[in-house]
């Protein structure tokens, strides 16, 4: 049976440039609908948060602008099935990442506030791109790969072919303007090959080796889905 991991933030909160705290968290969406394509796939799911903090979810997220309402209530029914789950997530710090064989960061703007400064989640992050086993950032997850540090103090992930939230999409909503920095922006500045998709809000996938990573909460199925047909035809 294949072992996937999900980490997630135990952020509630995304401090802004001005100080402004921003109530924050996970995605739904981009939990969910990766939860449940594992599930459907017959995947061992293990949740773990730092500090086995339950995690936040973002209530904008479940908002009339998040999606459309069809899609929205899947995301409601399969967090509330889960609800155990993510109640009890384990402590990030006992994670030995020799353990499963997927790694799976869902986003929201909470990794931007604690993933992305996490020592723990850098070390394991810079572990399982050196071990060739898939690991998958989505949205704003990539953030977490700014806490990881390769042997040679280096960062890992510079070169690969990587995406995540474009500044446009960030943009988008007011609050975002107000950002410490931008996704798009910090990724390209620390040497990863930063791409997106032609239209924004749109599924975006980008695969570069063991590296999976989505643009935004429409990827979520793409890359779930990409990932299970990988592992399942051997190629990961």
């Amino acid at each position: 049976m294949t072992r996937v991991l999900f980490v997630v933030t135990a952020a509630d909160r995304w401090t802004l440039r001005d100080g402004e705290v921003h109530p924050s968290g996970f995605w739904g969406e981009e939990l969910a609908m990766p939860h449940r394509i594992f599930h459907a796939a017959g995947w061992e799911i293990t949740i773990a948060t730092p500090g086995g903090k339950a995690p936040t979810l973002d209530r904008l997220s479940m908002s009339r602008t998040a999606g459309r309402p069809s899609k929205l209530r899947e995301v409601a029914a399969h967090l509330e099935s889960i609800q155990a789950e993510l109640n009890s997530p384990r402590p990030l710090e006992q994670i030995d990442p020799d353990d499963f064989d997927v790694v799976f960061y869902p986003g929201g703007h909470g990794p931007m506030e604690d993933l992305a400064v996490d020592p723990v989640s850098g070390a394991l992050l810079t572990k399982v791109l050196a071990s060739g086993k898939p690991l998958a950032l989505l949205c704003h997850a990539p953030a977490a790969s700014f806490a990881a540090v390769g042997p040679d103090g280096s960062w890992p992930f510079a070169g690969y072919r990587m995406t995540g939230l474009s500044n446009l999409e960030e943009k988008l909503n007011s609050f975002g303007r107000k950002a410490l920095w931008l996704l798009e922006d910090r990724l390209r500045e620390s040497g990863a090959d930063y791409v997106k998709g032609r239209l924004p809000l749109r599924p975006f996938i980008a695969v570069d080796r063991n590296l999976y990573t989505g643009q935004n909460p429409a990827s979520s199925e793409r890359l779930a889905e990409r990932l299970v047909a990988d592992v399942n035809a051997g190629t990961r």
